[in-house]
């Protein structure tokens, strides 16, 4: 009987994981799958969170959830602690969470406010991050209310989109995205209006959550019931000058529904015509923004490490105002929240087994179908690029 002795596994290093990467930046029919280790270990998040995310810009979700003057919310990016808040300008401010006196944080959760004001000893703030008041310091010699206003960083919109970039020496959000707009101007995406958000930790790698958003390979077998026969083949993906995938691919309907509930399909998204009328096309703005936008509506998420095997992602659905006002609107969208959360559910089971796959000591790179994956072997070249100019530096 032949015995057959498996090979040892290895303790990576970063020379190895490089050495990795390096075979990501192929075109897609040649380059391999990011190496697993970027997937697991706590050590590599570290570094992403240095190279991407807190350098480059990074998608906060849709606009309008900020809506009125004083809307604002309390995320971490990049491990900060950020406030975004929309001013009495209109524009969208992002400041650190941190009081300027003794370092308290200021803001928790969702709200609107006229102002911020620390919990701690009563500093307060505009909501521009002048600081407008400061009692009791009258005796502190060479204080002045213009040098103390909270630590603001870059923000900026594009159809609809909000972007932070915490790196002040980061070209302006336009360079990121290049030709993003123009691949994207039959949908009115600036228009549309979210009805639903909603936040979901997902028990896997932050980029696995992405990947599995923006490949047809798995639909057959994750999917074979519920969203699999609506999707013909893709077409090739899209080339762009940003740092950004898209692939176009038909539907047979909308893939906004489950196979079973098509009849319960709203009207087209005004003035789309031409091939946008026939289906969907799917796109990660690197790193960390994904969307589909369909004849009908738009669905997207945001997913944040929460550690190297755990991600926050966050759900958001979009109609045109028209469909809104529609009188049956509020019951036909449910059906397109089940179908989101149909495929949700069916992802997460698929994403927390790979996980275990990923943590495996034998677990090696693959490789990409050129077209099913098209998305994913893009970001991975994008993705590899961040460490690989880091070390020829």
């Amino acid at each position: 009987m032949l015995t057959v002795t498996p090979l040892a596994p290895t303790e990576p290093t970063l020379g190895d994981t490089l050495d990795g990467l390096a075979r990501c930046a192929a075109s897609a029919d040649m380059a391999a799958c990011i190496p697993p280790a970027c997937y697991v270990d706590e050590s590599h998040l570290a570094l992403e969170v240095s190279r991407i995310f807190q350098r480059k810009w990074v998608s906060i979700g849709r606009s309008d959830r900020f809506a009125a003057t004083g809307d604002y919310e309390t995320m971490d990016i990049g491990g900060v602690p950020v406030i975004l808040v929309r001013d009495g300008d209109r524009n969208l401010r992002a400041f650190a969470n941190s009081c300027r006196h003794r370092s308290a944080r200021l803001l928790d959760g969702t709200g609107n406010c006229r102002g911020i004001k620390c919990p701690f000893h009563g500093w307060t703030y505009k909501l521009d991050g002048r600081l407008a008041g400061a009692s009791r310091m009258e005796e502190c010699i060479g204080f002045n209310k213009a040098d103390n206003g909270l630590i603001e960083f870059r923000t900026d919109e594009a159809l609809g989109f909000s972007f932070i970039c915490l790196n002040d020496d980061e070209p302006s959000l336009s360079d990121q995205l290049g030709d993003f707009a123009d691949i994207h101007s039959p949908w009115p995406l600036s228009d549309l209006v979210s009805t639903r958000r909603r936040q979901v930790e997902i028990p896997c790698n932050w980029k696995a959550f992405l990947d599995i958003f923006n490949e047809y390979y798995h639909l057959g077998y994750i999917h074979p019931d519920t969203v699999d026969a609506l999707y013909g083949a893709p077409h090739k993906g899209d080339v762009t000058s940003g740092q950004f995938a898209t692939q176009f691919g038909p539907s047979n309907g909308t893939g906004g529904l489950l196979e079973g509930e098509q009849e319960h399909a709203l009207p087209h998204i005004p003035g789309l015509d031409g091939e946008a009328k026939t289906g969907v096309r799917y796109t990660w703005a690197f790193p960390n923004l994904t969307f589909a936008a369909s004849q009908d509506a738009l669905w997207m998420y945001e997913a944040y490490p929460l550690d190297a095997q755990r991600c926050l992602a966050v759900q958001t659905v979009c109609f045109p105002k028209e469909t809104i006002d529609l009188p049956n609107f509020e019951e036909e969208a449910k059906y397109y929240y089940r179908r989101m959360d149909a495929a949700l559910a069916e992802d997460v089971s698929a994403l927390e087994n790979q996980q275990r796959g990923l943590n495996s000591p034998f677990a090696r790179q693959g490789r990409f179908s050129p077209t099913l994956e098209a998305n994913v072997a893009s970001f991975a070249k994008w993705y590899a690029q961040q460490f690989l100019d880091g070390a020829q530096s």
